[in-house]
């Protein structure tokens, strides 16, 4: 980082902060371009005004008031903070090892935690939701930590474990004969709808936001099969009922198209994976409504380093049948109108490389606008937060992100972030 920028850190930190404590003047930031997603129109040079975290103005620079402190972007293509709707911040990395995640403690998870946090906020993504952890509620007390300020890191939206059969796509599967899983790895093991509600309230009234079931098995799971339903319709309805008694709801791991069409038809948010939908079960998530959050990259990842990495066999067969699957499937969805956010599934592929996505999603059918949509507006909307979240406007929390290019003509430049504000802070990017 330069001197200047670094003072510009300064002084753009010092009034934020001051802004706890009743500062009145409000920080400025000179857009070169602002894009405005929900339309889809680029403002030249505009002035950006924040006070107390949030929008307050938008204008053309020279409407900006004196003697705001200024933070200049005038070189730089303003979106705003980027989303992330399937993220595992405060877990184990992917590996060859089934176990690893019994290896660690939860000292050393709450330090990993930490570095994800901040390599995804430094990427540009001030918001995620994070949609399951094996050591339970390890993602409530992360949550946690960064909004009391002790850690940085993206706003978080925390499922607290996962909703699963016993041995299924949720569980630390492929264990030598006689391993003893603890307890607290097995917060949401339910194997019939009374268990599942009883889960399902424990896990919200412990602090989780939201509820993720797992509808089939998974690519990463020993023993399981992706296309294999572990559910039944009538238990996913279960974990939706009680969830909506808590005021939120379920998203459905689900890639099987069985599995896709019970989740569907039980009333989730959303199909996270979906790697083996069919034309009836894109047709019922367009009737319903449900939110698509397919990660489309992430098997090429997987294809590359599980091979050199030596992941097993079984991890890898299951990805070669699910990868280009999913892409097809995501290309119909978007063909059929399906509403889509934008989920990686970050943590099977290292945290911070999130946009890496939003290429693929254009390879297979999206517009440059609506893959930024999916990560802003959109997964907004998907969370029930756009009236504060999701673009640039006033009222909204100030949530920007600098590029030095156009994204609607090089969606793939949102890899290279020249600054983050998050909630009207400026992220250091030293």
């Amino acid at each position: 980082m330069t001197v200047r920028a670094s003072l510009l850190v300064a002084a753009f930190s010092l009034c934020a902060f001051a802004s706890a404590a009743g500062c009145v003047e409000r920080t400025v930031v000179r857009a070169g371009h602002l894009l405005d997603v929900e339309t889809g129109k680029v403002l030249a040079d505009q002035a950006i005004g924040i006070e107390d975290g949030k929008i307050v103005s938008i204008a053309p620079w020279n409407a900006a008031s004196t003697g705001s402190h200024v933070l200049d972007w005038s070189a730089y293509t303003v979106v705003p903070g980027l989303m992330d709707m399937h993220t595992h911040l405060a877990d184990e990395g992917q590996s060859a090892d089934p176990a690893a995640p019994l290896k660690s403690n939860p000292g050393r998870d709450a330090f990993i935690g930490a570095k994800n946090a901040r390599d995804t906020l430094r990427a540009g993504f001030t918001t995620v939701r994070d949609v399951g952890v094996f050591r339970g509620l390890a993602d409530v007390t992360l949550r946690d930590a960064i909004n009391a300020g002790l850690v940085p890191g993206p706003r978080m939206f925390v499922a607290g474990a996962y909703i699963t059969i016993s041995g299924g796509g949720g569980e630390i599967t492929g264990l030598p004969a006689g391993t003893v899983v603890p307890a607290e790895f097995r917060l949401g093991v339910s194997d019939n709808e009374e268990e599942i509600r009883k889960h399902v309230d424990y896990l919200l009234d412990h602090g989780a936001d939201f509820i993720k079931v797992i509808a089939t098995g998974a690519v990463l799971a020993a023993g399981t099969e992706p296309g294999q339903s572990e559910y039944t319709e009538a238990q996913i309805r279960a974990a939706v009922e009680e969830a909506k008694k808590h005021g939120t709801f379920v998203a459905a791991h689900a890639h099987g198209a069985e599995g896709i069409k019970r989740a569907v038809r039980a009333g989730v948010r959303s199909v996270e994976h979906g790697s083996l939908m069919d034309d009836e079960s894109i047709a019922l998530m367009k009737q319903y409504g449900t939110w698509l959050d397919a990660d489309i990259y992430n098997g090429d990842y997987i294809d590359t380093v599980g091979r050199q990495a030596g992941w097993s066999e079984e991890i890898m067969r299951k990805n070669l049948e699910t990868t280009d699957a999913q892409r097809q499937g995501f290309r119909k969805a978007v063909k059929a109108g399906v509403n889509i956010s934008y989920g990686t599934d970050a943590g099977v592929y290292p945290h911070g490389d999130n946009a890496r996505q939003f290429a693929y999603m254009v390879k297979y059918g999206m517009t440059p606008l609506q893959a930024i949509q999916s990560a802003t507006i959109d997964s907004a909307t998907l969370l029930g937060k756009e009236k504060e979240l999701g673009s640039i406007a006033v009222g909204k929390f100030a949530d920007l992100v600098a590029v030095e290019c156009d994204p609607l003509k090089d969606v793939e430049c949102l890899r290279e972030v020249r600054g983050v504000i998050k909630a009207g802070q400026l992220v250091s990017m030293d």
